[in-house]
């Protein structure tokens, strides 16, 4: 009777060490599933609040030097755009980025400067540019002008709202002396169905008859901004 009560003790004792297992093991799996829905929401929840890039405004390929012709290749790396001249030279780009960018940043800066609206830092607004010491930032394409490295930090944690600074700032800048009265891809006169849109693209005012012409726009900006040129 003794040696059976014991067997029916040991086998109680495993069942039980078996089922505290299973328990940690299995809240083990909702702890890992919970991070990793979590982690997907946090992705989507930055993908949806990154302001969108603005075109690659450069009129040749970043690779080979090209002129980017009718039909570029266009990709999206790490949020932001570029257009290359074929399809062999994003993969040539994206095997070592840091060999093109500073080539392409600095073409940024220096087909931008000139329109760019603000005189003062666009995160410490009290600080004026002082040529010289006024760093000049590249995101996404759009030239950014600080005061000083440390609130390109300070920018970073939320580009979006500084962008929408910089757009009123672009508009009310450009809107008195734009040089056309019609959209820039219609051909529409302005104002002839409904209130103009107002688009900023590379630090440039953009004014069209409405939404629909936005995605011409991004897609050969090049072109809309010759029409301002030639005014």
């Amino acid at each position: 009777m003794s040696a059976c009560t014991c067997t029916g003790s040991k086998i109680f004792r495993l069942a039980s060490a078996l089922a505290i297992v299973a328990a940690v093991g299995s809240l083990a799996v909702a702890q890992n599933s919970t991070t990793k829905a979590q982690a997907r929401a946090a992705d989507t929840t930055t993908a949806k609040t990154a302001p969108k890039s603005d075109p690659y405004p450069l009129a040749t390929c970043p690779v080979s030097g090209r002129p980017l012709g009718d039909k570029p290749v266009i990709m999206e790396i790490d949020g932001r755009e570029y257009r290359f001249c074929c399809n062999d030279c994003p993969e040539k780009f994206k095997a070592d980025p840091a060999k093109y960018i500073p080539a392409i940043d600095k073409a940024i800066v220096e087909q931008q400067k000139a329109f760019y609206p603000l005189t003062h830092c666009v995160v410490m607004t009290e600080d004026e540019l002082v040529e010289g010491e006024a760093v000049d930032y590249v995101y996404n394409n759009r030239l950014v002008r600080f005061c000083c490295k440390g609130c390109i930090k300070k920018f970073n944690q939320d580009p979006k709202a500084f962008l929408a600074k910089l757009d009123a700032a672009v508009v009310e800048a450009q809107l008195a002396t734009y040089p056309i009265d019609v959209c820039v891809i219609s051909g529409e006169k302005l104002g002839g169905m409904g209130e103009p849109v107002n688009m900023v693209v590379n630090n440039r005012l953009v004014r069209l008859c409405c939404k629909g012409c936005e995605k011409s726009v991004r897609k050969d900006p090049a072109a809309a901004l010759a029409k301002l040129e030639k005014k």
